[in-house]
């Protein structure tokens, strides 16, 4: 089984044509990915509500059994994610996710720990995008909120090397590889240190293509116990999918 545990839906602010729920049902058509949990585009760039909504709605139309959510959340509006948390649930919002640098909010910040207890409150493991040393203060983060899961996107993209740090400060954190500008060795490196158990795929589709994060997957040698872990197992159980 191939999970896709960070993905998106809708137009990019780039100059990409990659928009439509199609583009993302023919990725996993032509990469068998088995089950994609997406964000919305509109709410990570520019307004939870909003983005939220329109993501919601796109469900209702695209009956397809292999696509799922994050509820994107802003920390400096807890309200509205209280709402929308209270209305997007499961089976179909298996998630939050959270853009640190797009809400201009740290990891370390007191308005980030509020809302990553909000996702605890719900019983929501959060996908949280790290870049550079703050995949350590996510794990701080996790080991800090009792009950907490948390997903390091990109798991610090060219900090990669301080994942052994991390995982050693909480056992609370996950780690998703995908990066535009993939590094020799990475997964197999992270593999040997921390465990296949502590990583998930992720695509950052539509961004970018999967098989960027799934060259890098096949090139790491897994053995197959570790492969099946990394691309669906540990996602599986860490998003509640079935």
């Amino acid at each position: 089984m191939i999970i896709d545990a960070h993905a998106h839906w809708g137009p990019w602010f780039f100059s990409m044509e990659t928009g439509p729920m199609a583009t993302n049902t023919e990725l996993l058509d032509r990469f068998g990915i088995d089950i994609q949990v997406v964000s919305a585009i509109e709410a990570i760039n520019y307004d939870p509500a909003s983005g939220n909504a329109a993501l919601e709605r796109e469900f209702a139309q695209t009956d397809d059994p292999r696509l799922f959510g994050y509820v994107v959340i802003d920390p400096r509006d807890l309200a509205q994610a209280r709402a929308d948390l209270a209305r997007l649930t499961a089976p179909r919002w298996v998630g939050v996710k959270i853009h640190t640098h797009y809400t201009g909010t740290p990891i370390r910040s007191a308005a980030m720990r509020r809302a990553v207890e909000l996702a605890t409150d719900h019983g929501l493991p959060v996908l949280q995008h790290t870049w550079g040393p703050d995949v350590v203060d996510l794990a701080d983060l996790a080991n800090d909120v009792p009950g907490s899961r948390v997903i390091a996107g990109h798991m610090g993209a060219d900090a990669w090397r301080l994942i052994p740090e991390a995982a050693r400060r909480s056992d609370r954190i996950w780690f998703e590889p995908c990066w535009s500008q993939p590094e020799a060795g990475r997964i197999r490196w992270v593999v040997d240190q921390v465990g296949a158990d502590r990583l998930v795929f992720g695509s950052d589709a539509t961004l970018i293509d999967p098989s960027v994060t799934l060259g890098a997957i096949a090139a790491a040698d897994l053995s197959e116990p570790e492969r099946a872990a990394v691309l669906g197992g540990n996602a599986r159980e860490l998003l509640g999918l079935s």
